[in-house]
């Protein structure tokens, strides 16, 4: 090739790719141009949606665009986050990702999707314990109680969940092996769905979030025998954690963070970053976290990606030892 045709096709090729940064630089500076969808992989009503619609106001309103929330139920949440992993990385779709999203590796043979490779973290949202419920016609007032009354009753004892692969459903399998207890389990598209049926008698029991709970829990609907976490909620005061009730070394904390599609422009995810920070310390936010039993989070995008492979780790251990599938 000749000297003149060579440097023409270098600085086409070089002309190409500062035109194509140029366009990036361009839709990042005038960004966002118009509303953004944030995917909650499980049904309006539950905990996940809450947290999504209160974050997602403030986020809305700092951003000068819509956050709209996008309810996608199905598959314990593996449904919703395939849908952000395939979308297009332009910064006007995020997921609300969920513990779930960890424990789904070790019970699905294949997922549509990488959780670590595909999404990128944004940062940690909320934390919450879960809470161990039962229906009011179980004569159980404590966690030896119920496991009394299970082994009494081998197999008539349902728990449900959000989904296979959710907080609960893994959570009522910890519970499950560690007590050698005789429980089976329910799926729902959701934790507002699982609730109804938990009031209502159809299901005994349930392991779920404190967001979900706690209105129910203050009406008398349903009994808290129990929260998941190390130490006691200030949402359930008086309530024993499981470990105190005698099951040692039970503990979960159900967490939330906000992911964007891989290849989101960095100053958009920076953006993200920055306004999530500042609407999480927010005092009308902190409050309605609190009325909920949720504590906002505090994790960098580094430290959360950190953190989300222990937590995949954990959760891959625990479905093995418990035999937890999704069939």
């Amino acid at each position: 090739m000749k000297s003149t045709a060579r440097c023409a096709v270098i600085a086409s090729i070089f002309g190409t790719a500062l035109m194509s940064a140029g366009i990036v630089a361009f839709a990042a500076d005038n960004w966002p141009a118009k509303p953004i969808s944030l995917v909650v992989p499980f049904a309006a009503g539950g905990t996940t949606d809450i947290i999504g619609r209160t974050i997602g106001q403030k986020l809305g309103e700092a951003l000068r665009q819509p956050v709209v929330v996008d309810n996608r139920p199905g598959a314990g949440g593996t449904l919703g986050a395939a849908n952000v992993a395939r979308a297009q990385a332009d910064g006007y779709t995020f997921l609300l990702a969920t513990i779930a999203h960890t424990m789904a590796p070790g019970i699905y043979k294949t997922l549509p999707y990488d959780f670590t490779k595909d999404l990128d973290p944004i940062g940690m949202v909320a934390l919450t314990p879960n809470v161990l419920l039962v229906n009011q016609s179980i004569p159980a007032r404590s966690v030896p109680e119920l496991i009394a009354y299970i082994k009494a009753h081998p197999g008539k004892v349902n728990y449900g969940s959000a989904g296979i692969g959710s907080t609960e459903h893994l959570s009522g399998e910890l519970f499950r092996s560690m007590t050698g207890t005789d429980i089976a389990h329910v799926p729902y598209k959701g934790g507002a769905p699982m609730m109804t049926d938990l009031i209502a008698g159809q299901i005994q029991m349930a392991i779920e979030t404190s967001p979900s709970a706690a209105p129910h829990v203050r009406s008398g609907k349903v009994k808290a025998l129990a929260v998941t976490t190390a130490k006691r909620s200030f949402a359930y005061p008086g309530v024993p954690t499981l470990d105190e009730s005698g099951v040692k070394g039970f503990e979960v904390t159900t967490w939330y963070a906000l992911m964007a599609p891989r290849g989101t422009p960095p100053a958009i995810e920076q953006r993200v970053i920055t306004e999530l920070a500042r609407v999480l310390k927010l005092p009308e936010v902190q409050k309605r976290f609190e009325e909920q039993g949720v504590t906002a989070g505090d994790m960098a995008p580094a430290r959360l990606a950190g953190f989300i492979r222990l937590e995949t780790t954990k959760w891959t251990k625990v479905a093995k030892d418990s035999g937890a599938t999704a069939e």
